[in-house]
């Protein structure tokens, strides 16, 4: 079963709408339909075109951008057209034909290093997945026939994939030197060939999705959402920037100690305690006065 959410965002020209999805519905594929006729190996943009006040129907990766006509302002519209489009493709109803014709994707990888001497971090021009994934296994891999892809390199001992970076870390017997350009290429080219990155149906979509997160934090104390709040505006952008990613795993009010999963380049990173102790730790208790002792951190 499908579960196609869309999130709503305006852009800076007030005629068009930008609804970004959950789930990719094409494999870093761009289309641009203009009228119904264009839009023969569009099934949804064909849908969209029924409605009167659409003008143009942009499909990529996973988002669709439509363009208005001026009969109508989006505010009177623009939910009624998310639903419409999160029930078409709830159905199964495909947005694009596997026999539509596009251009080959331009994409290009460039390495950057990280504080974890094992780690690389691999950054496409494109959006990759629209959530965190680690896999520390080709069995945990499953989900993702591209981490499994890599785990079949001898050398490659986790996959991290956020946003549009991988992350790999390697084992020992391989030098960076040797082996950074051959991983290169296997990434643009996997993604260049429009290949299947994450399963839709991957359960960490729907552990990770917006409403459980929500709901996970509606249950936590106020210092735990303090701490929650803080992770998130102030650490984790420039964690990830070094090719990682931090999640808050609990606070205990009795020690004080707050615990945080680290994962991706931050996992067994060995200047991820330096980083936990003159960082993160130091930040909360100025933050937070009173409140916390300290930080532990959990290799994700």
């Amino acid at each position: 079963m499908n579960n196609f959410k869309v999130n709503i965002q305006e852009t800076s020209n007030p005629t068009i709408i930008k609804f970004e999805l959950n789930q990719f519905i094409t494999q870093h594929q761009s289309f641009e339909f203009s009228n119904i006729d264009e839009a023969k190996d569009s099934p949804l943009a064909q849908q969209l075109f029924y409605l009167p006040f659409v003008k143009k129907v942009y499909l990529s990766s996973n988002f669709i951008a439509i363009e208005r006509f001026d009969i109508v302002e989006w505010d009177a519209v623009k939910n009624e057209v998310a639903e419409q489009i999160t029930t078409y493709l709830n159905e199964g109803n495909k947005a694009v034909n596997e026999t539509a014709e596009t251009k080959k994707a331009a994409i290009t990888v460039y390495t950057e290093s990280t504080p974890n001497p094992s780690v690389l971090k691999f950054v496409a021009n494109k959006k990759l997945v629209t959530s965190s994934y680690e896999f520390t296994s080709i069995e945990t891999a499953k989900p993702s026939p591209m981490a499994t892809a890599l785990f079949h390199f001898p050398f490659v001992k986790s996959v991290f994939f956020d946003e549009n970076y991988i992350s790999i870390t390697k084992y020992d017997i391989a030098e960076w030197n040797d082996i950074s350009f051959e991983l290169r290429e296997f990434i643009r080219t996997y993604v260049e060939d429009a290949k299947e990155i994450v399963s839709p149906n991957a359960p960490e979509i729907v552990e990770k999705s917006t409403e459980k997160i929500e709901a996970h934090f509606e249950t936590l104390d106020d210092t735990s959402k303090q701490i929650v709040n803080i992770l998130e505006e102030y650490i984790k952008p420039a964690v990830a920037s070094d090719g990682g990613n931090i999640q808050f795993d609990s606070y205990d009010p009795e020690t004080k100690t707050v615990k945080v999963i680290l994962q991706g380049a931050c996992s067994g990173c060995p200047s991820s305690t330096f980083t936990l102790k003159n960082g993160i730790e130091n930040m909360l208790k100025e933050m937070l006065a009173g409140q916390v002792n300290s930080v532990v951190a959990i290799n994700g």
